[in-house]
């Protein structure tokens, strides 16, 4: 089992930073990889970034790029995500998640299903 929380939501104006925290702890040792997703209400869960544990390589959907920067502490178990220039349509509530997925599947990393272990999930509000 997995555990994931997930911090550093809240309340930011249109143009701010936000950097998100998800601390892993249990076996994460079978997992190789961790990623965020956020969804808004009415809305379907979207891909926003991911890494591997044993990888530099980062991934990211387009309506983050240059917005957004993943990274990862391993001696902490802990993948940050970093945001600047937020806007009111990155308000959601953004999850942590972690799995094993196999390299080398296309899309692998950015599909919510391949993903095991889920966080609660941290809340951003972006106002205008």
């Amino acid at each position: 089992q997995v555990q994931l929380v997930e911090s550093g939501g809240g309340l930011v104006q249109a143009g701010g930073s936000l950097r998100l925290s998800c601390a892993a702890s249990g076996r994460t040792f079978s997992t190789n990889a961790v990623g965020w997703f956020r969804q808004a209400p009415g809305k379907e869960r979207e891909f926003v970034a991911a890494i591997r544990w044993s990888s530099d390589s980062t991934y990211y959907a387009e309506f983050v790029k240059g917005r957004a920067s993943i990274s990862r502490d391993n001696a902490k178990n802990t993948v940050y995500l970093q945001m600047n220039s937020l806007k009111p349509e990155d308000t959601a509530v953004y999850y942590c998640a972690a799995g094993s997925i196999p390299r080398g599947v296309v899309l692998g990393l950015s599909s919510s299903g391949r993903y095991n272990y889920w966080g609660q999930g941290t809340q951003v509000t972006v106002s205008s």
